[in-house]
């Protein structure tokens, strides 16, 4: 699994990851695995499994370390 930083938490229940390269990774509660969005703060350092979404790459399998 990767590891990287919550970069953005948006009020819709989204957010992006920093991943540590040019890219950020967007992601949505619902790739979440044992924590709610409620409970995520900016900086949270997360592991994470890169999927293909609708809209193009996107974070799975989301945990907080």
């Amino acid at each position: 699994m990767a590891e990287g930083k919550i970069k953005r938490l948006m009020d819709k229940g989204f957010g992006f990851i920093d991943t540590g390269t040019d890219k950020d990774l967007f992601f949505h509660n619902s790739a979440l695995e044992g924590v709610t969005f409620e409970e995520l703060q900016e900086g949270n350092q997360v592991s994470y499994t890169e999927g293909e979404g609708r809209q193009g790459p996107c974070a799975e399998n989301v945990k907080l370390i």
